[in-house]
Parts: structure tokens; sequence; C-alpha cells
């Protein structure tokens, strides 16, 4: 996910910070899992969200923004258990 704490900027080849990225999610100008679905990164998300006892609220928008990355733009996969507010007990 897009971050602007330089500390948890994913790096580019160059080793530049990413904006795009995070540091979970990208190092060295790739994606450390590229075949991950949108539906697992979601389910991540929200597992890791819930886990920081955020509010639900700010998971959903933080699930929503998942749709806007460039990695899931540009693919056409089903956005199954994007659209609505899902509550996982993971």
């Amino acid at each position: 996910m897009p971050v602007d704490r330089p500390e948890m900027q994913g790096t580019e080849k160059d080793g530049s910070r990413s904006t795009k990225y995070c540091l979970y999610c990208y190092a060295q100008g790739q994606l450390l899992n590229p075949d991950m679905t949108l539906g697992e990164m979601t389910a991540i998300v929200r597992s890791k969200l819930q886990e920081m006892k955020m509010p639900e609220r700010f998971i959903d928008g933080a699930v929503q923004n998942l749709l806007h990355l460039e990695r899931w733009e540009s693919k056409s996969q089903p956005a199954a258990g994007i659209a609505g507010p899902k509550r996982n007990s993971l």
C-alpha cells in the first residue's frame, strides 16, 4: 500500500524509496509475492488491521484502497468480498 513514512516504503532497483508500495510488498524494484491475488491481499490486510484493533471503518477504507493499486488496477480479477464491509475473524 502507498505510504508516506519513508521507513515503511519499499525500495526501487536503485535503492530509492517507492511511493507506490510498502516494504512488506516491494523490494529492489520487485513485488515480493507477484502471484498474490487481490482476494489474498484483502484477507491479509483485514486480518492485520483487526489484530491492531483498528476501527472497522478504517479497515474497510484500507481494503477499498487496494482496488486502486497499480498492481491490480491493470488486471481483471474478480473483487469478491471487496465491495462491501466483509468481516473476517482470522
